[in-house]
């Protein structure tokens, strides 16, 4: 696997995008960007397969008993042993069900997860006992993920005695300290019997970490293990981290908002959006050359002290809702180079005209929006085709008209690429869309630089 960068170098730059790319990747990694489903297990440590989590709304007023979020909406990948694989998006992307859901701490909907000739994703609670100690997870907030009234030697030995790894006290405490201090916790002795309270954030991550690794897992589920750390210790336990890997034999799924640590961190990033992966390859070449929009996005968000003050062209609005994601490409409301494809739909159309209205005024939108009967017809998810019945003082052509005069002042928004008809039809006005493909990962051909493909799920690159 590729030799990371000394976290502590790279302590300085680890917030900004400036700097070189994350290390040459081994020939392995670069051999397919999603991984080798059904491949040796010697290389594959765990295979996911099409995983989907949906979460219903029982109980809920909107569509009562059918709506669920969509959190993990078809994903497949495979994880490599000893890699670090990146799970980067925004809050809502689907990133923290997934890694959870890898190791069983969320229930799957359909699809597999597929390790050491078991499907986690099919088994019961009872089955993935025995298997807890070779998966474990690393939780966000330090602070709650240590019970306050255990001491740090109780907590850390707790997983020993789950999974009945000792036999007596001394045997235990004599793991922990040995644990403790590989962490970084050391002198040992000086921790053991403090409680959490006592400890700096720092340490408690680092007592977090002990407790992960001391039953001898190969995996762990890293999220967001350090966005809520100060900046004085976060590069220094990425290295951590690494460090660990290195000796342990580890593999790692880290979680992650953070483009930039991702950057140092990991040796492939999978881009997540509304559930879905949108773009998976190497590190070095997500950042050398990004294809999806949304991928081009994150990377542009990323501060640059060299451009500051340069504006920056980030994505419009705020991620869809998980419960009715859009049609086709879940990004393409957000997105600057949609095509007719993309999957334009009704809720589109209003979405427009919020935007129009913004410009225009409020005078404007009071008197344009009175034109429409039912302004519901604006907000309906799904139909490619829709009626729009005008106010008592309004005919159909009138409707037609304004949208048309609204084409014009908005001609260079991704929206009318997707609209094939603007009429009147039956007393109503009639708007249709093209027709929506939903686009899947392609693998696409690396720059001459790294020489490693990603895997696209973008019709640009179709």
């Amino acid at each position: 696997m590729p030799t990371k960068p000394d976290m502590r170098k790279a302590a300085a730059t680890a917030g900004s995008a400036a700097g070189s790319a994350a290390g040459s990747t081994s020939s392995s990694t670069a051999d397919s960007p999603v991984g080798t489903p059904g491949g040796d297990m010697a290389e594959n440590l765990v295979e996911v397969t099409d995983l989907k989590v949906h979460f219903p709304l029982r109980g809920s007023l909107f569509q009562r008993g059918t709506a669920a979020v969509k959190a993990v909406d078809g994903v497949s990948f495979t994880l490599r042993r000893g890699e670090v694989l990146g799970l980067v998006g925004e809050s809502g992307s689907g990133k923290t069900t997934l890694g959870r859901t890898l190791l069983g701490l969320n229930r799957a909907t359909g699809g597999s997860i597929r390790y050491r000739g078991h499907d986690l994703a099919a088994m019961k609670e009872s089955q993935l006992r025995p298997l807890r100690r070779r998966l474990q997870m690393i939780f966000q907030d330090p602070h709650a993920s240590l019970n306050p009234t255990m001491d740090i030697a109780t907590a850390v030995g707790h997983p020993l005695l789950v999974h009945r790894l000792v036999t007596d006290r001394e045997e235990r405490r004599r793991k922990v300290a040995e644990t403790l201090e590989r962490v970084g916790l050391s002198p040992a002795e000086l921790f053991m019997d403090k409680y959490p309270s006592d400890l700096s954030g720092g340490q408690k991550q680092r007592a977090v970490m002990a407790r992960a690794i001391i039953a001898g897992p190969e995996l762990l589920v890293a999220d967001e293990p350090i966005s809520m750390l100060d900046m004085s210790v976060r590069a220094k336990i990425l290295q951590l981290f690494l460090d660990l890997k290195h000796d342990l034999d580890l593999t790692y799924v880290y979680v992650t908002h953070d483009l930039a640590s991702a950057k140092f961190f990991c040796d492939r990033i999978a881009i997540m959006y509304l559930g879905r992966i949108v773009e998976i390859g190497t590190t070095a070449e997500i950042f050398a050359n990004p294809r999806h929009p949304y991928t081009k996005a994150l990377l542009g968000a990323i501060p640059d002290p060299e451009k500051a003050g340069v504006p920056r062209n980030l994505p419009r609005g705020e991620v869809p809702d998980a419960v009715l994601p859009p049609l086709g490409c879940a990004f393409h409301p957000r997105c600057p180079v949609a095509v007719a494809s993309c999957g334009w739909e009704a809720r589109d159309l209003g979405a427009l005209l919020e935007r129009h209205w913004l410009v225009a005024g409020e005078d404007a939108r009071v008197g344009e929006s009175a034109m429409f009967g039912r302004p519901e017809e604006l907000v309906v998810a799904g139909p490619r085709q829709i009626l729009l019945t005008p106010a008592k003082h309004t005919t159909a052509a009138e409707v037609v008209d304004l949208l048309r005069r609204v084409r014009e002042k908005t001609a260079d928004d991704p929206f009318w690429r997707g609209v094939t008809a603007c009429e009147v039809r039956g007393g109503r006005a009639y708007i249709a869309f093209a027709e929506a493909s939903d686009p899947r990962l392609r693998v696409v051909a690396a720059t001459a630089d790294t020489k490693a493909p990603v895997a696209v799920a973008c019709h640009l690159v179709e």
